[in-house]
């Protein structure tokens, strides 16, 4: 994976910014803001485990569920071209596009890099 940390099942964004000379990110995948930061790698993924493990004590103390909810249902956009050549594709193989969409991104997982 590229500039992210993961501990726990948490992912966690990384960046860099070069005017403070800080690392920092943010917590993804849960209802809340959470960021961390530090000037080394080492600083930054202490804090990091630090920030998840507050967010996990702290859910588990108000009873609420410590990762963001999906519904299964997102928009996504393509250029009008794709979208028409992804129509066509999806009919020719007797099926929806939805579910042509969905079969490329669950392929796409299971081939996933």
């Amino acid at each position: 994976m590229k500039d992210v940390l993961t501990y726990k099942g948490f992912i966690g964004s990384v960046h860099f910014l070069s005017d403070d000379n800080v690392f920092f990110g943010k917590v993804e995948g849960i209802n809340d803001l959470i960021t961390f930061e530090g000037e080394t790698v080492k600083e930054l993924t202490d804090a990091f485990h630090y920030m998840v493990d507050e967010h996990i004590t702290d859910c588990e103390k108000e009873n609420v569920p410590v990762e963001k909810s999906y519904n299964g249902s997102f928009n996504i956009r393509l250029t009008p071209n794709l979208h028409r050549q992804v129509a066509i594709a999806a009919k020719m193989r007797g099926s929806t596009l939805n579910s042509f969409v969905k079969e490329a991104i669950e392929y796409r997982m299971e081939h996933a890099d």
